[in-house]
Formats: C-alpha cells, sequence, structure tokens
C-alpha cells in the first residue's frame, strides 16, 4: 500500500485494536476493492480509503445501541472516518465522498457512483457467504447476477463461490 493508504490503514488498525475479526474483514475487502479497480473505473486512492474505513462505526454502533446493524454502521461511521480522514490531512471533497459511501455501504441507490459500486462489491464478496446460502447451486447464479454491481465484482463472485 502506498503511503497515504498505509496511513489510513494504520489508523484503522489502532481504531479497532485488538479486534482482529474488524480489522481482517477490512483488509479483505480493499484487497478486492484494489482487484477490483484492476478491471473497472473509479479513484484508487479513495475506495481504498473507503473499504479500510466501511465499518469504522461499528464499534459505535455497538457501544450506544448494542447491535452492529448496517444502518447504524451507516449513521455511526461517517463521524468517525472524518476524525480520521481529516486528521490525515486529506481535503473535504474527498473526505465528504468517503463519508457518503459509509453512510450508505448497505443502501444501494442512495449513492450512484464507480467508487461506490468497487465498494459494495468487494464488501460483498467478503460478506456472501454469511448473508446468502451458498449450497443452493441452481439459485446462487441468479443472486449472483442480482447482487454485483461491476463485470469484474460477478466474475470474482461467480469464481470465488460457483468453481466446482
Amino acid at each position: 500500500m502506498d503511503g497515504r493508504i498505509a496511513d489510513i490503514r494504520r489508523a484503522m488498525e489502532d481504531y479497532f485494536g485488538a479486534d482482529g475479526k474488524r480489522i481482517g474483514h477490512a483488509l479483505r475487502v480493499t484487497g478486492f476493492a484494489d482487484e477490483i479497480l484492476r478491471s473497472e473505473p473509479g479513484d484508487r486512492e479513495l475506495v481504498l480509503a473507503t473499504a479500510l474505513l466501511h465499518d469504522i462505526g461499528i464499534r459505535e454502533a455497538e457501544r450506544k445501541y448494542g447491535s452492529s446493524a448496517g444502518d447504524l454502521q451507516e449513521r455511526e461511521g461517517p463521524p468517525v472516518a472524518r476524525k480520521i480522514l481529516e486528521g490525515l490531512g486529506y481535503g473535504e471533497p474527498f473526505v465528504q465522498e468517503v463519508c457518503s459511501i459509509i453512510a450508505s455501504h448497505h443502501s444501494p441507490g442512495e449513492v450512484d457512483s464507480d467508487n461506490f459500486r468497487a465498494i459494495w462489491d468487494a464488501d460483498w464478496l467478503v460478506n456472501l457467504a454469511d448473508e446468502v446460502d451458498c449450497s443452493d447451486r441452481e439459485r446462487l447464479p441468479a443472486l449472483i447476477g442480482k447482487i454485483f454491481m461491476t463485470a469484474t465484482g460477478e466474475a470474482l463472485a461467480r469464481k470465488i463461490y460457483l468453481a466446482p
């Protein structure tokens, strides 16, 4: 990871502390986002920053509400992400777009951008097995076709979840 993204990664890791599950999830989503961007349009620095921080609101959601529900993550994540990014010297347009995607990363249709689509697909590549019955081999191809927003994300999902 380049310097500025490495700084965001360190800040995310510091924020989550010993929570290896949350750190690991963010790093897996970031890896898939980077892979998606090899074939799809998007602002690499912005997408990777968002991937690293997309679930940053979980801790506050759990502290305030005793839940990690997606809508609570969307509500609590942007202020935490904003503090991290502003502390690292990022300007308002960048911070605003990252926060906008975080505030909608469980709500397709609220943000319509290449950057959002890369995050959406990267997160689903990690979460699909937890959210969908992947053993239903007849239904899974159609679900993948409906869920994924980029051709690359869909192709990766088919490779990961439908390969023999």
